[in-house]
């Protein structure tokens, strides 16, 4: 296996981890997310945790997307290929924000501090559930919209795979943005439908992304191209 194609078998594998582990942890996280009084209720601790894991392994996923896409992105185009890494980065920074503030709810419903009442405990964890619910708002809400934009364009240049799959996230990127935008302000909720219906051509793209990069790899006559300007490369280094 080259190295460009072993680089689209662990992105596509990587992506696709990250709709493995994502849409699970948001069912699991439902207790503290949805109940204000969780934390001094019965509580559900086991599975937030385990929802907070499977957060974590996406966030992990995202990072590894981008190492994974960098050796080859870049000869397409440096600058957006770091800034693609960056912003992979920040997302998946955002999203261990949202695990810790979830993890400390469920720290202080098993331990609550000395002489704290319910109303206190219960306003405490309403500020920690507010910073998760902000934190998925810009993390993969507004910078996952970001992502889309700057790895769309670099795949639609480059033609590594059918450029249909890069146009569904130039499209869809817009969308989701806007959405995202309106709820940031207030305009619009994020479980509106209409932020439901932005999400769908983004979430499109990376499944589709994911799928055909882990099964296809990248198309061959762009493999063979970019092989070829390496190997120039270091031909001219050597000189």
């Amino acid at each position: 296996m080259d190295t460009t194609r072993r680089a689209a078998a662990v992105a596509g594998a990587l992506y696709l981890v990250t709709f493995v582990a994502s849409i699970p942890a948001l069912a699991l996280l439902g207790p503290v997310l949805d109940d204000a009084r969780y934390v001094v209720g019965a509580g559900a601790d086991s599975q937030v945790t385990w929802g907070a894991v499977l957060d974590l392994v996406n966030a992990a996923a995202c990072i590894g997307t981008a190492v994974a896409l960098y050796p080859v992105l870049r000869r397409q185009n440096a600058s957006l290929a770091l800034g693609f890494v960056t912003s992979r980065l920040m997302e998946a920074a955002i999203i261990a924000m949202g695990v810790i503030s979830l993890l400390a709810v469920v720290t202080l419903r098993q331990e609550p501090p000395a002489g704290a009442d319910d109303a206190s405990m219960v306003t405490v964890a309403a500020g920690l559930v507010a910073v998760r619910d902000w934190t998925f708002l810009l993390g993969p809400g507004l910078v996952a919209g970001v992502n889309a934009l700057i790895l769309g364009s670099l795949m639609y240049r480059s033609g590594l795979v059918p450029r249909i799959i890069p146009v569904l996230g130039l499209v869809g990127a817009p969308l989701h943005l806007a959405a995202v935008l309106a709820s940031v302000f207030g305009v619009n909720s994020q479980t509106s439908a209409w932020s439901a219906i932005a999400v769908v051509p983004l979430f499109c793209w990376e499944l589709s992304l994911g799928l055909w990069m882990a099964f296809k790899g990248f198309r061959a006559p762009e493999r063979e191209r970019f092989q070829r300007v390496h190997d120039e490369r270091r031909e001219l280094v050597a000189v």
